[in-house]
């Protein structure tokens, strides 16, 4: 896949992204261009991967978009799949790579839990988890703990030392239930090392933030 096709194609998958996008600040435009460029890092380590694939999963992975909280979370990346099968064909995308992409948004979700078995999966996959790390990440974090009604921290012990960790209740927390376990789940080394890197900076912000909040 050249850069002229890739160039050529990257405006009509905008398109049907920004069609989709709701009013959530967390998942709008600017998160799939972050995943698409976090991809591209990942893909000057991956020349095998198919370029046009992982483009259209990165802008297409959030077509339908629920809360965290929803009950049918689970089954958003699958709703997403099935939709972007169908828009794409509609575009004239080739259809020798609907199924990679397909299979590219299916298992990018955290909630839905399922391996990503294409090397063009295991990077959107990565790109999209690198976009909850850092400090656009956790700029998102906060976002979506206001959406959820989650208080900052918990008010006595914000590191957790004397009590069960809770991120529904305290948006803090989050930190640790679950981002701190995102380089380990990588895919790609060239991932990993990101995440690592990122996730250096929610550690530090975390410390100094239980030392301001200190009562």
């Amino acid at each position: 896949m050249s850069t002229d096709e890739l160039t050529a194609w990257r405006p009509r998958l905008q398109a049907l992204a920004s069609a989709a996008c709701g009013d959530d600040g967390a998942h709008d435009i600017n998160h799939l261009h972050r995943v698409w460029r976090n991809a591209q890092a990942l893909l000057a380590s991956h020349p095998e991967a198919d370029a046009l694939a992982v483009m259209a999963a990165c802008y297409l992975h959030d077509l339908v978009n629920l809360p965290k909280n929803h009950p049918q979370r689970a089954m958003a990346s699958r709703q997403s799949a099935e939709l972007a099968r169908r828009e794409l064909a509609a575009i004239d995308f080739p259809a020798a790579r609907l199924d990679s992409v397909a299979h590219a948004i299916e298992t990018h979700s955290f909630s839905a839990a399922l391996p990503p078995r294409t090397i063009e999966a295991q990077l959107v996959q990565d790109a999209d988890r690198l976009d909850a790390l850092g400090a656009v990440g956790l700029a998102r974090l906060f976002y979506i703990a206001g959406q959820m009604g989650s208080a900052l921290a918990h008010p006595s012990d914000p590191l957790a030392l004397e009590r069960e960790r809770d991120d529904r209740a305290y948006a803090l927390d989050h930190i640790d239930v679950k981002l701190a376990r995102l380089p380990a789940m990588m895919q790609t080394a060239a991932g990993r090392a990101l995440a690592e890197a990122r996730l250096a900076q929610l550690t530090a912000f975390r410390a100094a933030f239980a030392q301001e909040w200190a009562l």
